[in-house]
């Protein structure tokens, strides 16, 4: 069946320009731009004073990080004008092995949003880290026959490409040897370091907070990833990258984004609608959504109205304003006015959905376990950058008097978090500023990238309670005040994913936060997106893993207490 888009104006996006032409699709595919009738049609949709331009791609995201599987993403996804993502699935990697990435695979096979897959890079992240699983290269290798798995994920260990780790560069070379490329992860690196790490064949980067760090690696040829995510929004601080020479050679990714900003705020579409409102063109926001990102990780036909292209459009009753009506995939209708169109989930099979259950293997935890010997020094002090994903570290003189250290009127509160995938008893231990509780203790499964239980509390007796609540429902997030549970949100699929719907996982995430505030924690900050970074040892500069602090800048570990 042929369908015709008349008396539209299509955002081209080769040229930004806008032209008045009509549209003709066949079997998935747009076979005509130009002067086209009712007569080349069987169906003829009237798009007269509206504009069409292609669907969105988002070219970083992790899907655990929206805390659904993946076909209800794309349930809310595509209300927003996403057609496609790049997913990097480690996260569950992590936590399940190659199980995981199987598990990716299946259940976003054959759902109206198409997911592309990278495959992780580092399970675990970094010799600090204690993940469930270890990913070398031969275990990666025979993914790449799948047509949806693109390349090798974000290699957030860049001191094993610059020292030429033999396990990382074999991971690379096996990517390139496939015909795929390598993402990037390499937060602050700069001068000869960054020089050698892009040498190795890194494609791009989503980690510039700066200007001037986006800048050295576009000029020396990679590509920037612009992210706005829930707890990494680095649009303001990159709102440059719109302007030639520069937005040629950029991208828009949400990298982790909760489902209640998704639905309430949007999704790329989002980023786009911000960038104009700040004074930056609608159409290079859509170029860097469509053929840029195609572009990016080489791939053929689609993000653009064009002969050839896939018919993954978009209708919108404003450009100005980025209101979308109409979402279209592979020429069918998938979402009008704000709301999916039903389809069905993906039917997983009963061994790969039991490998991705049962995550937690883990001692009982008691308020004795997060007392902490004081030694003389000051204390080594994460310090939350609000809107970023970078730490600080601190230096406070704690006093152990009372309350074992945690000091609310400062807001000193206690940090552990603790090995749940192999019971080996091992924890991490200390302190952090930047949250605001004033009482009580929050917990989670999701803790990038190795995903231990992760605990941030004013009373230690509450941190016990929240972590072993974490553990006895199979992974989540809970808040604890007064020794009581006051909210939870249950995440059984490998401790990081529902197996609810979008509005359900949507209105628990928004309960569960709205119960942290009450506590204290400052507005500016998303608890827990927030605190699941905290745990990243390849992010700087100090952060908390199982083995303890770790100095991410020189990458060791480090004692809490230093003179």
């Amino acid at each position: 069946m042929r369908l015709l888009f008349k008396n539209g104006f299509i955002v081209n996006v080769f040229t930004g320009e806008i032209e008045t032409q009509n549209v003709l699709i066949e079997d998935g595919l747009i076979i005509g731009v130009g002067n086209y009738g009712e007569s080349d049609a069987d169906e003829v949709h009237d798009i007269t004073g509206k504009y069409i331009c292609p669907g969105f791609i988002d070219g970083h995201i992790h899907i655990e990080s929206t805390m659904l599987l993946p076909a209800e993403l794309a349930k809310i996804c595509i209300a927003h004008g996403t057609t496609a993502i790049v997913a990097d699935p480690h996260e569950i990697a992590n936590v399940c092995g190659a199980d995981g990435i199987r598990f990716m695979l299946a259940a976003s096979e054959n759902i109206p949003m198409t997911v592309y897959i990278m495959l992780p890079s580092c399970v675990p992240a970094t010799s600090f880290d204690e993940a469930g699983a270890v990913l070398e290269a031969e275990d990666l290798y025979s993914f790449y026959n799948s047509h949806r798995v693109l390349g090798l994920g974000e290699l957030m260990n860049y001191p094993g490409v610059i020292e030429e780790n033999e396990h990382v560069m074999r991971k690379i070379r096996d990517a390139h040897v496939a015909g795929k490329i390598v993402n990037g992860h390499a937060p602050m690196l700069t001068g000869r370091d960054l020089d050698k790490y892009i040498s190795s064949g890194i494609n791009d980067d989503h980690e510039c907070s700066s200007i001037d760090e986006a800048l050295e690696r576009l000029r020396k040829g990679q590509w920037i990833m612009i992210r706005e995510g829930t707890a990494a929004r680095n649009l303001e601080s990159l709102l440059p990258l719109f302007d030639e020479p520069y937005s040629h050679r950029c991208i828009l990714v949400t990298d982790d984004k909760h489902p209640a900003d998704i639905m309430e705020n949007g999704h790329i579409d989002s980023i786009i609608r911000k960038a104009s409102a700040l004074g930056k063109s609608v159409i290079t926001g859509i170029q860097m959504a469509t053929i840029q990102a195609a572009q990016c990780f080489g791939l053929k036909g689609v993000g653009a109205i064009a002969p050839g292209y896939a018919a993954n459009i978009l209708v919108l009753d404003s450009l100005d304003k980025l209101q979308i009506s109409e979402v279209y995939y592979y020429g069918s209708k998938v979402s009008e006015n704000g709301e999916a169109l039903y389809f069905d989930n993906p039917q997983i099979s009963n061994d790969l959905g039991e490998s991705v259950l049962s995550s937690f293997n883990m001692p009982i935890l008691s308020a004795d376990c997060f007392h902490i010997t004081p030694e003389e020094g000051k204390c080594r002090t994460i310090g939350i950058v609000p809107g970023q994903l970078i730490t600080e570290e601190l230096l406070y003189d704690i006093d152990f008097s009372k309350n074992n250290g945690i000091d609310t009127e400062r807001d000193i509160l206690k940090i552990a978090v603790v090995e749940r995938h192999h019971n080996t008893g091992h924890m991490g231990l200390g302190f952090i500023h930047g949250i605001g509780l004033k009482k009580g203790a929050i917990a989670s499964s999701v803790s990038h990238d190795s995903h231990n239980l992760i605990i941030i509390g004013a009373d230690e007796e509450d941190m016990s309670i929240a972590g072993n609540r974490v553990s006895e429902i199979g992974g989540g997030n809970v808040v604890v005040s007064g020794g009581k549970i006051i909210a939870e949100m249950q995440l059984p699929v490998a401790g990081l994913m529902s197996d609810l719907s979008a509005e359900m996982v949507a209105a628990q995430n928004e309960k569960i936060r709205e119960c942290v505030y009450e506590l204290g924690v400052y507005p500016e900050i998303k608890p827990f997106m927030n605190m699941a970074f905290v745990s990243l040892p390849v992010i700087p500069s100090l952060k908390m893993t199982t083995l303890g602090l770790v100095d991410v800048n020189n990458q060791k570990l480090v004692p809490l207490f230093t003179d």
